[in-house]
């Protein structure tokens, strides 16, 4: 299976354990006594996941921590609390809802019969409310015609276990409690430690069995409150919240269809609860992978989510370019400009690929569409040398021939890779340009060249009118199997004046892939496959081969749209919207990718992070890619291109970012774009 990529220290917030298809050297695949065969992951899809990082809890539906599985409270990867069990009257409330109320918290509600009902109605209630950061309040409201007396126990405990442990099925034993001011405290022989506070304080504390007592008098109508807090010995604040505004605004979606305004606002919920700091640098935030197997930083998916999300502004571009740029190899080093990242598992008919290459290719590309967005001058200016060098890395890779062959792989080159190479030639070019740098002509012809020999090479003719290859042996050899990774053929990059970049497809190539993305055996009617029905190989729930991938099936959309494919992209737009409702509006960052029927939902993929910051990113392309955005800061200009046929109506996007302003578009049921509200001197471009 996979394996690291050699790479020097990485920078904090690294991945608590690797999702799966991908591993790294600090935390390999969990072995051993786990939940089943070696490398399983425990099932997460049932769990309710309350995050603000480095905080998150992981929860039943019914609300009770019971140590099963990751259910617990964790701070910085270290499960702080595994047991939360509640009981009223000797015995457990019976569970009837439990559902998040937002990123961060997740609400639950049980009934409780006493002997004081008259009949089977219950007469008291038990509402929940749990946050990420460790703070719980159990509320009890009586509907008795008479007063009641209330006697609550709550059985707490913990191993102190770190996630990576607790995955792998090796949780450590519970700790003996100790009483610890109006709560309980557990230490771990490293010097470790967590208290759990109540308030009001307990009547009664068994440390020996971690168990608070209460007894209320409730009184027809009233409620009690009981507040735990869980902490640890070294509190660290949730970034998100307190800091993650500026970076990403209150941006807000309205129109024929409701949805749309749930979706976004979920996904930037959701990006918030991921955000991290730079220890050695707190003013610089990055969006963590995804919770619960990477709550650190990678740096491919980190730069595609900020990608993504320039329609709420650059500064979490520029502080995310700046943490990444912060891990480039420089100086003497073997593959000096190259950014490290582990190997990903790529399916079942290619070797695992090096996400350390498509960071590398990502960053000037991020950088030169940041600078089309608004980035200022001075950060550029502060950037430019890091994507410089992840060019010069791809000159000296790459070579005058074009085709880039990854490091590790034999020689063996793959369209997704020459794609992204292509993109940050083009758009390489462009910045240099604007920064008065040399060399950029000299990237316009070697991506002329790369585009010539990429159509010659790699499109395969064939009776159905031809396909890209998915990869090129050393030896010529075309590799024909096709999946959701050949959208990335149609994400070009924005150059000035809104214009696209030129695609490595030709029109009628570009032409012919739209109808197989659009075709039965990539799109699942809930959006792309990763590899196609009918290949050998495919499983609607391989990460890789054949699940649906939120962030391809959001890079295809954008593809198809700016490429002129209306009707491919409405069909994977609203697909996408469909499935997200099914999941409630918190994407996945896969889910199966098993054929639609009319009386059929999504399913999902059982180890799948939820959240997950591309997936979050993908619903902000995907719904401004509706009007079709496309800024020229410098040039002062800002054109619309909506996606024709209207497919979800009448919509209204607000309080986006261009040019450090706010920006507002709205799209008539016609399909004709209004920029609302623009920064001053912003002009509407062609």
């Amino acid at each position: 299976m996979d394996r690291p990529v050699p790479h020097r220290p990485p920078v904090p917030h690294r991945p608590l354990i690797p999702q799966p298809g991908q591993t790294s050297a600090a935390h390999p695949r969990p072995a051993g006594p786990g939940p089943g065969n070696p490398g399983e992951l425990p099932p997460v899809h049932h769990t309710l996941l309350c995050v603000a990082l480095p905080h998150f809890t992981v929860s039943a539906p019914h609300g009770q921590l019971t140590g099963e599985g990751l259910e617990g409270v964790y701070q910085s990867g270290r499960r702080l609390l595994s047991h939360c069990r509640l009981r009223v009257g000797g015995r457990e409330p019976v569970a009837v809802h439990g559902a998040l109320a937002g990123a961060d918290e997740a609400r639950f509600i049980a009934v409780v019969r006493t002997s004081a009902d008259p009949g089977p109605d219950p007469g008291l209630r038990v509402e929940r409310s749990r946050h990420a950061g460790g703070t719980e309040r159990i509320t009890f409201r009586s509907s008795l015609g008479r007063p009641v007396r209330v006697p609550v126990d709550i059985a707490l405990g913990t191993d102190l276990t770190h996630l990576g442990a607790v995955a792998a099925g090796r949780p450590g034993p519970a700790l003996r409690a100790a009483v610890h001011d109006a709560g309980i405290r557990w230490s771990a022989p490293d010097g470790t430690y967590a208290t759990v506070t109540a308030d009001p304080p307990p009547d009664d504390a068994l440390a020996s069995a971690g168990l608070l007592r209460w007894e209320f008098a409730l009184q027809p109508g009233e409620a009690r409150t009981i507040e735990l807090r869980v902490r640890s010995g070294r509190p660290v604040r949730p970034v998100g919240r307190t800091s993650g505004g500026p970076f990403l605004p209150e941006a807000r979606a309205e129109g024929d269809d409701p949805r749309v305004e749930r979706l976004l606002r979920t996904a930037l919920d959701d990006l918030r609860a991921l955000l991290l700091r730079d220890p050695a640098h707190p003013g610089d935030l990055h969006p963590a992978a995804g919770v619960p197997w990477r709550c650190g930083l990678a740096p491919a998916e980190a730069l595609w989510t900020v990608r993504m999300a320039l329609p709420l502004g650059t500064r979490l571009a520029a502080a995310t370019l700046r943490t990444v740029a912060r891990t480039q190899l420089t100086g003497g080093e073997p593959g000096a400009g190259r950014i490290p990242g582990p190997l990903r598992d790529a399916g079942p008919h290619l070797p695992p690929a090096c996400t350390g290459v498509e960071a590398t290719l990502a960053f000037p590309a991020v950088l030169a569409e940041a600078r089309r967005w608004g980035l200022p001058d001075r950060e550029l200016a502060a950037l430019l040398p890091a994507a410089e060098r992840c060019l010069d890395w791809l000159r000296t890779t790459a070579g005058d021939g074009g085709l880039l062959a990854e490091p590790g792989t034999a020689g063996l080159r793959r369209a997704e890779t020459q794609a992204h190479a292509h993109r940050a030639a083009l758009l390489g070019a462009d910045l240099l340009d604007a920064c008065g740098r040399p060399g950029a002509d000299a990237w316009r012809d070697w991506a002329a060249a790369l585009r010539g020999r990429f159509r010659e090479e790699f499109w395969l003719d064939d009776h159905g009118g031809g396909r890209p290859a998915a990869a090129v042996t050393p030896d010529g050899r075309a590799l024909r199997h096709l999946g959701a990774g050949a959208a990335h053929l149609l994400d070009t990059g924005l150059l000035g004046g809104g214009q696209l970049a030129e695609g490595l497809l030709d029109k009628g190539q570009t032409e012919q892939l739209a109808r197989l993305l659009g075709g039965p055996a990539l799109d699942c009617g809930w959006g792309l496959r990763g590899l196609g029905s009918k290949e050998p190989g495919h499983n609607p729930f391989g990460h890789r081969s054949g699940a649906v991938r939120v962030h391809e099936t959001a890079v295809a959309v954008a593809g198809l749209a700016a490429a002129g494919h209306d009707k491919e992209a409405a069909s994977l737009l609203r697909g996408l919207l469909d499935a997200a409702e099914a999941f409630a509006y918190r994407l996945p960052e896969m889910y199966a990718g098993l054929q639609r029927t009319a009386d059929s939902t999504p399913v999902a993929h059982p180890a799948a992070c939820r959240p997950a910051a591309v997936a979050s990113a993908a619903a902000v392309l995907v719904l401004t890619t509706l009007a079709g955005i496309r800024p020229d800061v410098p040039g002062g200009t800002v054109a619309l291109h909506p996606v024709r046929g209207v497919p979800l109506g009448a919509v209204r996007l607000s309080a986006l970012c261009v040019a450090g302003e706010p920006f507002a578009v709205r799209i008539s049921r016609m399909g004709l774009g209004m920029v609302e509200e623009a920064a001053p001197g912003l002009h509407l471009g062609v």
